[in-house]
């Protein structure tokens, strides 16, 4: 059921994510993850910034009632669930432009004033590392 991947700063994507609140897949029959994937692994081989973020995917990160969902995550720190993204090099970008700031946070925590537009309003939820909890 697991599959081991590289547990570096990643983005793992729900590639079996709806394409929009209204829409499973696009006009060409194909799921908004498997879309965001595609776009975020362009994003990344066209800027050498996001290099120490991985992009990984897997069916189903169960956020079922949102669409192009992700989960970024690092050892020992704080991880984000965030959906409701277009699933296009825009959202790409944003996405691995916050993905960058965290990977160089301590434990996770990105000030506001570095949060890339195309994130706000994104989050879902938030989890702790394990083996801790989330002060204040």
């Amino acid at each position: 059921m697991l599959t081991p991947v590289d547990d570096g700063p990643a983005v793992v994507v729900c590639n079996t994510c709806r394409f929009s609140a209204g829409d499973r897949e696009d006009a060409d029959g194909v799921r908004g993850g498997a879309l965001l994937v595609a776009a975020l692994r362009a994003a990344k081989a066209d800027d050498q910034r996001y290099a120490g973020v991985g992009i990984q995917q897997m069916p189903c990160l169960f956020s079922c009632s949102e669409h192009c969902s992700i989960h970024l995550r690092a050892p020992g720190k704080v991880g984000y669930l965030l959906g409701r993204f277009t699933p296009d090099a825009e959202a790409a970008r944003a996405i691995l432009d916050y993905a960058v700031h965290y990977a160089e946070s301590e434990h996770g925590r990105v000030p506001f004033k570095s949060w890339p537009q195309g994130i706000k309003g994104h989050f879902i939820a938030r989890t702790p590392p394990a083996g801790y909890v989330v002060e204040g």
